[in-house]
């Protein structure tokens, strides 16, 4: 039986975490997937508008991760958690009723927020376990976020010709699910006030601080180069006469392998922590070379392997970052840099489909592929310098 104080437990056990993060982005993917389909198709708006909502969307929730994480730190935990998923309950639950134009970009704006809120806070807590090392957790949570993706997508395709609302509706279902397991579950202690102050203090001489900036950096530019997936590789496929379908399966492909290896991975999870530079090295590096490949491609099998490469690098490198951000910072800061990762991958997530867009008009693809290699290839190898000469 797990142990209360005043009706709090004293440390979160891990299913719930698991569980929580499972059932929102199950929840979130109802909804972000089609933004842009419904506000052209059904909406009437032009794919430059949806666009910019997108960005907002992804301000917004910027915003969430940086005062996420401010609160976590400084407010409570607990309490963090429940605002930004009521944030994601209320909006959802409007969104049933006023889906047309403007109401639906500006809920979704603050459904943006609410998710910044509340991916932060679950990062955060996974930096409270007691019974396994932070890297198990973050691996784990990264699996549950993938699983909730697919979880989502796939029960969107037979909802959505029933109606937009049923989409909404079933996304308020799983937020207030969360909202119950976070409202019974997620109310551990604060961190003691004078432990807090104290390292408070010593993170000011943190000699991994620099490290860590090189490594969110890395991170932003590694989102910046997945959006191109997500976005205008999908026209560069179709120039070269493939079609949609062939664009789809990449992404079941790729979950695919997400769900299959991040348990693999987690059986090694002691040696993966132990080199722990390594694995960040080769993860971003395996980002550069899913670009290389596709250079030269023009038969689908090289995007099919520069997916398999893409998605190796990501189960690699991604859950890592959060992994060494926790390492190397100290208690009272770890919400406040945890909303920095997320931050950093949302403000890649916001830039990426433009600035790609930019490049590939005044030069090409190919120019954009090589540029991409090149800057993840550098962002990483000056990353791991730096931090193999830190101790």
């Amino acid at each position: 039986m797990e142990g209360r104080t005043h009706g709090k437990k004293k440390t979160l056990t891990l299913k719930w975490l698991f569980l929580g993060s499972l059932i929102t982005n199950t929840g979130i993917s109802f909804i972000w997937p089609l933004t842009t389909i419904y506000m052209h198709e059904y909406l009437g708006e032009s794919l430059t508008i949806s666009g910019i909502v997108l960005f907002f969307n992804s301000v917004a929730m910027m915003l969430g991760n940086l005062i996420g994480g401010r609160l976590f730190d400084r407010w409570s935990p607990y309490r963090t958690i429940l605002t930004g998923i009521g944030l994601d309950v209320g909006t959802s639950l409007a969104l049933i009723f006023w889906h047309g134009w403007p109401a639906y970009p500006l809920f979704l704006v603050l459904m943006g927020f609410g998710s910044g809120l509340v991916n932060t806070a679950i990062n955060s807590f996974a930096t409270l376990a007691t019974s396994r090392r932070a890297s198990y957790v973050f691996n784990v949570l990264y699996f549950m976020q993938n699983l909730g993706l697919v979880i989502g997508t796939l029960i969107v395709g037979y909802v959505l010709p029933l109606g937009i609302a049923y989409i909404f509706a079933l996304a308020f279902v799983m937020f207030l699910l969360f909202f119950g397991v976070a409202l019974g579950h997620f109310n551990i202690p604060k961190r003691p006030t004078a432990e807090r102050v104290q390292a408070g203090k010593t993170n000011r001489k943190n000699p991994h601080l620099i490290n860590i900036m090189l490594l969110l950096m890395t991170l932003f530019l590694t989102w910046v180069a997945y959006e191109q997936w997500q976005s205008n590789i999908s026209t560069f496929m179709l120039s070269l006469g493939m079609n949609v379908r062939n664009y789809s399966f990449l992404w079941t492909f790729n979950a695919v392998l997400i769900v299959l290896g991040q348990p693999i991975l987690t059986l090694f999870d002691d040696w993966l922590t132990a080199h722990l530079r390594l694995r960040l090295g080769v993860g971003f590096a395996l980002f550069g070379t899913a670009f290389l490949i596709l250079i030269p491609a023009h038969s689908y099998w090289m995007f099919v392997l520069a997916m398999g490469v893409l998605t190796l690098g990501e189960i690699l490198a991604l859950p890592s970052v959060a992994t060494y951000v926790d390492m190397y910072t100290e208690l009272a800061e770890k919400g406040r840099f945890q909303g920095y990762v997320q931050m950093f991958a949302s403000a890649g997530r916001a830039v990426g489909p433009l600035a790609g867009a930019l490049v590939i008009e005044s030069v090409g693809y190919h120019p954009l592929f090589l540029a991409l290699a090149i800057i993840l290839y550098v962002s990483i190898a000056i990353f791991s310098w730096r931090a193999a000469s830190v101790k």
